[in-house]
């Protein structure tokens, strides 16, 4: 029982600010892009957009990747919340 993650609440809310712990690469589901073909940097951040299940076992986070301008599914172990009260990073002039 311990495995089926939609047992609990969902880790990240509509609208939460999360960061891509990994760098994520087309599995063959993701439309327009090659597979094997990066879809997401790791540490590039996004927005939860959607909230679905896989399986009926895993929630599955539609996040939108600002950056890339991709909706991409993810899981909760491939995401960080990002602390609202953190300031974002600016580039080196």
């Amino acid at each position: 029982m311990d495995d089926i993650e939609i047992y609990q609440p969902p880790a990240f809310e509509y609208g939460t600010r999360v960061r891509a712990l990994t760098q994520i690469r087309n599995d063959g589901t993701f439309p327009g892009a090659d597979r094997g073909q990066v879809l997401v940097e790791a540490g590039e951040e996004g927005y939860v957009r959607s909230l679905g299940t896989f399986l009926q076992t895993a929630y599955v986070y539609g996040v939108d990747f600002i950056d890339s301008g991709r909706v991409v599914g993810m899981r909760a172990h491939e995401l960080a919340a990002v602390d609202p009260a953190q300031p974002e990073e600016t580039p080196a002039s």
